[in-house]
């Protein structure tokens, strides 16, 4: 399967799981990651990236992204298992 059979180039968000998902939620959460885990990124920064994660997060267990992935750094691995608030 390719990424334009998921989701096609004219389409920008669909349903999974009853969760609307925009496409590049998964790139932006990646991207995310890393600053957050990044030791030379500022505090304002971590908290952005951590709220973005944090907004993304049903739509990747909607992916079911870490049924499939396992997040290898702790810190990050808790953040992305912690019940929404």
């Amino acid at each position: 399967m390719r990424a334009e059979d998921v989701l096609p180039d004219q389409q920008n968000q669909s349903q999974f799981n009853g969760v609307t998902v925009r496409k590049g939620t998964v790139g932006a959460f990646l991207a995310n990651a890393r600053l957050w885990l990044d030791e030379n990124s500022s505090i304002a920064e971590r908290s952005t990236a951590e709220r973005d994660i944090a907004d993304a997060l049903p739509a990747l267990h909607a992916l079911g992204l870490f049924d499939i992935l396992q997040v290898r750094e702790p810190a990050l691995r808790e953040l992305v298992a912690a019940p929404a608030a």
